[in-house]
């Protein structure tokens, strides 16, 4: 059995589905993710603009954000999307092929860079935060859903320092005390 198998993958595109040199951001997402994330990740690095278009359209707030995460199972693909199509396949319980597509995560460069300067560490440590937090979200954590805001902070938490990262995206926002590990 091929061990990458057993592996997240991790693609990092332009948003137009052209890879993008990413400074090791799959191979280091790959590593910091849980056990249990097994499959394909694509992760767009798009404009402001651009994810301010998909934060309007798939959750109604017409601002740019930093991160949004598209599971695979619940993708809508839009005309317009510039987030790599994907084939739809069913895996065969018996087959041997590989994990299916976990789904899409977005990053805006802009929000990207300006968060990476306030928080005094590089454009390359904020993408991975903006990847680990989407991945999460991937994997169905939601902090905006009360029962699982502490635990999606306390894996994120864990799978930062497990990456080497002082501070997440929850950690951010609520502050490191409201956090326990």
């Amino acid at each position: 059995m091929d061990p990458d198998s057993k592996r997240l993958r991790v693609f990092v595109s332009d948003g137009r589905g052209r890879p993008v040199r990413d400074g090791g951001l799959s191979r280091w997402l790959a590593g910091a993710a849980p056990a249990r994330a097994r499959g394909g990740v694509a992760v767009a690095l798009v404009t402001d603009a651009h994810i301010r278009k998909l934060n309007s359209q798939y959750r109604r707030k017409n601002v740019p954000t930093d991160v949004l995460s598209f599971p695979a199972q619940s993708r809508i693909p839009h005309p317009e999307s510039r987030i790599p199509a994907r084939a739809s396949w069913t895996p065969d319980p018996g087959s041997r092929a590989p994990d299916p597509i976990l789904g899409d995560i977005v990053i805006a460069t802009g929000v990207a860079r300006r968060q990476a300067r306030e928080a005094g560490h590089s454009y390359q440590t904020e993408l991975r935060v903006l990847a680990l937090h989407g991945l999460l979200h991937l994997l169905g954590y939601d902090h905006d859903r009360k029962n699982d805001a502490g635990r999606m902070a306390r894996i994120e938490a864990r799978l930062r320092r497990k990456g080497g990262l002082r501070a997440g995206v929850i950690e951010r926002a609520l502050g490191p005390a409201t956090i326990r590990t």
